[in-house]
């Protein structure tokens, strides 16, 4: 495990393509319609770094699996519905309402050397420290379920995950868009938020203000990662659907292919950083 800080210490030479995907629940289903568009324009990240749902793809993608691949996993109800990750626990006994018991086993599943350093492509992970308050970034171990899982701990959702009396949970509570640890390996850095700051015009219910008080929350905590990044790109799915919103899978999926076509027509340098 290596946090953040320790990353700045003797940066090698910039070569890398950076690409980072922020949380974003079933919203991040767009980054897979994303890495697809990038793939049509021969676009190929070396260097992959992501918060919660972002975490999730983005292990999936540096692994080897193709955003076709993804897709088709989701269909077969892999990297589906939340309710079909989660293994209920007794809230009084534990720090979240379920487990991490089927995430882990699933990664397990599908990457079972889990181990960083065989991964295809690096691989940094964002998880939020809740000892510090401090967000840190894991890229090496061979623990690899254990820090996906972490990203992805939703608060009071799913346990915290403890490692040496350090409890972690979602990397999207402290910073939503990590892009800071691909700066002393990457030239260029391509970013991908699905939770762009689109604020609600009606709020009718509490569930509506509390969305709309954690998706303020994970815009400003993103702010230096955008800045770094040197494109950013903002699938609009948040405008139709929610982060809860697992059925609509295909659709986001499509919300993501379509805002990065039409990104990489509008910003045709990008063509320039093909691997």
């Amino acid at each position: 495990m290596k946090i953040i800080k320790d990353l700045f210490c003797s940066p090698p030479a910039k070569s890398g393509l950076g690409l980072c995907l922020s949380g974003g629940g079933a919203l991040g289903f767009a980054h897979i319609g994303v890495l697809q568009s990038l793939e049509d324009h021969g676009i190929y990240p070396t260097h992959i770094a992501g918060s919660s749902m972002g975490a999730i793809v983005g292990t999936m993608y540096a692994a080897g699996y193709s955003p076709a691949e993804m897709l088709q996993m989701i269909k077969e109800d892999k990297l589906y519905k939340i309710t079909k990750l989660m293994t209920f626990r007794s809230p009084l006994l534990r720090s979240g309402l379920s487990t991490h018991a089927i995430l882990r086993s699933l990664i397990l599943e599908l990457i079972p050397h889990n181990s960083f350093e065989q991964l295809k492509k690096k691989l940094y992970i964002c998880v939020a420290n809740l000892n510090d308050a401090e967000w840190e970034i894991v890229d090496s171990g061979a623990e690899l379920d254990k820090w996906v899982a972490a990203s992805s701990s939703i608060p009071g959702v799913f346990e915290a995950v403890k490692d040496n009396d350090v409890y972690y949970v979602d990397g999207g509570l402290l910073n939503n868009l990590p892009a800071q640890c691909l700066v002393p390996f990457c030239s260029t850095i391509i970013g991908v938020d699905v939770l762009p700051n689109k604020v609600a015009t009606q709020l009718k219910k509490p569930i509506d203000t509390l969305v709309c008080a954690v998706r303020a929350m994970q815009h400003q905590n993103s702010q230096e990662g955008r800045k770094l990044c040197r494109f950013v790109i903002e699938p609009n799915a948040v405008e139709e659907f929610h982060e809860f919103s697992f059925d609509a899978y295909q659709t986001i999926y499509q919300h993501g292919y379509s805002a990065a076509t039409k990104f990489i027509a509008e910003n045709p340098e990008m063509l320039k950083v093909r691997k």
